[in-house]
């Protein structure tokens, strides 16, 4: 029933930024339990970084100090803002969804960080 829309991704250099978006179709939105995964070239997927419907965030010891996940309830929209990318970021970046036990995912969006 409801999509999840991924946008944002792109090419930067080490040290760049980029903010990602996802944008959910349908649905109470504020009472989905959200957030960003990536799969990197060979690599399984895994956890980034969630926001939950009460608003307490956690995120990987990989990226902690360098992005933030944030929600704009009333936009359908969580965002995950990336800062001081490094070659390792590079992946497919997923969002997703949950709530009463079944999970949504969108398609991804590709991120490439590279000098």
């Amino acid at each position: 029933q409801v999509q999840f829309v991924e946008s944002g991704g792109g090419l930067v250099q080490p040290g760049g930024s980029l903010r990602l978006s996802c944008v959910a179709s349908a649905g109470i939105f504020s009472l989905y339990h959200m957030a960003w995964y990536r799969q990197g070239p060979g690599k399984q997927r895994e956890l980034v970084a969630s926001i939950r419907v009460g608003g307490s965030v956690d995120y990987a010891d990989s990226v902690k100090g360098r992005f933030t996940i944030s929600r704009d309830n009333a936009k359908k929209t969580v965002y995950l803002q990336m800062n001081n990318l490094t070659p390792e970021d590079t992946a497919v970046y997923y969002c997703r969804g949950a709530r009463m036990g079944n999970d949504y995912w969108g398609r991804g969006t590709q991120v490439t960080v590279s000098s």
